[in-house]
């Protein structure tokens, strides 16, 4: 299929693959921040491809992974404020919170609706104009443009029963927490293409200005992957950090500025709770005063009990690139797709559900 296996070549790859091998004749581990990517290096066998010099550690680019217990805890008070319809993507329904999930409760009677986009969120609060519609609004700079157009739309209409419980996340914040940490040595990082292709790649120079590291932005098909990792192995190699756009059919340096100008124009930057990485300074988005009456949280202002996290589950340190999925004693035993733990496991973009879908097992 055209557009499709031209950037599965199985010649082209094993010129990558060759050049990988050559250049990365020290050890080196590279970071990819994106769940996406973590999902495509196991699914096409590309941690096969490379040489034992090389590490892959998953960071954390997963959205609903990284939204925290205490955010989770309120989203599920929200839902059960009296007549009120909480909307969300699918994946939210099921993660765990200190004591139920979303989808329990809805099982217990609350009205929780799995939506597509936010736009089916507007739809509804249209059609129950009497109801106050919440949407739940996860995700990281990809997400938060749309999120921000609906807003606008709301406000040309007048709507008055529709909210937004907004946790979205900025990813460049996240990344610097994790370098300061020092938890873990990169070698250089693999750039998240969807988010990239918002903010543009030169969000990412402050990698190689301010830590030395270089950064690869990738799409996500395996020749993608391949070219990127190539880029960060010959950097790393001759010691000339920079950023390399590899994904340059979707991502210019200045990133989409319809998409940027339509995010700030309705959310301003604060901090942001991160699982795994508490909070971080200036790594969230929250509604400004002029669209303040859209927030969930101050129109409903519930009360959350203490945060309670599950015990032995490890998903803080897997984003944070300190552990591997299979490090953890619960997966796989315990920590399952049916029966998960932790949100890791329940994401499509979880490090964890990646594992666990692509034969990754605890003897591994």
């Amino acid at each position: 299929m055209r557009y499709i296996d031209e950037f599965r070549d199985p010649n082209l790859a094993r010129v990558l693959v060759e050049r990988i091998h050559a250049g990365a004749t020290n050890p080196m581990t590279f970071m990819e921040f994106c769940g996406g990517h973590t999902h495509a290096i196991l699914r096409h066998g590309i941690r096969q491809l490379l040489p034992a010099t090389i590490e892959m550690r998953s960071g954390p680019g997963c959205p609903v992974c990284v939204t925290s217990a205490g955010d989770l805890d309120r989203a599920i008070a929200l839902a059960d404020v009296p007549g009120a319809i909480l909307t969300t993507f699918g994946d939210m329904i099921r993660v765990p919170g200190s004591t139920h999930s979303l989808q329990e409760a809805q099982a217990a009677g609350a009205d929780v609706r799995v939506v597509y986009s936010i736009l089916d969120a507007l739809q509804i609060a249209r059609d129950q104009a009497t109801r106050p519609v919440i949407f739940l609004g996860v995700g990281f700079e990809t997400t938060a443009p749309t999120v921000a157009a609906a807003i606008l739309q709301a406000e040309a209409e007048g709507r008055r029963n529709f909210y937004v419980y907004p946790v979205h996340k900025l990813t460049p914040p996240a990344t610097r927490a994790i370098l300061d940490a020092g938890e873990v040595r990169l070698s250089g990082i693999l750039g998240p293409g969807h988010v990239t292709t918002v903010i543009g790649a030169a969000a990412w120079e402050f990698l190689p200005r301010d830590y030395g590291l270089p950064c690869a932005i990738a799409g996500f098909e395996p020749l993608d992957i391949l070219r990127a990792i190539e880029a960060l192995v010959r950097r790393a190699a001759e010691g000339c950090p920079a950023v390399d756009n590899t994904y340059s059919r979707s991502v210019r340096a200045g990133g989409n500025p319809v998409a940027l100008e339509t995010m700030y124009r309705v959310f301003e930057v604060g901090p942001a709770d991160w699982r795994g990485l508490g909070l971080v300074p200036a790594s969230g988005l929250h509604l400004r005063p002029e669209y303040a009456r859209f927030d969930a949280t101050q129109a409903f202002p519930v009360e959350v009990a203490p945060v309670q996290e599950p015990p032995g589950c490890r998903c803080g340190e897997v984003l944070r690139g300190v552990a591997l999925p299979t490090e953890c004693r619960l997966f796989r035993r315990v920590c399952t797709p049916l029966r998960p733990v932790g949100p890791c496991m329940v994401s499509a973009e979880g490090a964890c559900a990646a594992y666990y879908a692509y034969g990754e097992s605890a003897d591994d």
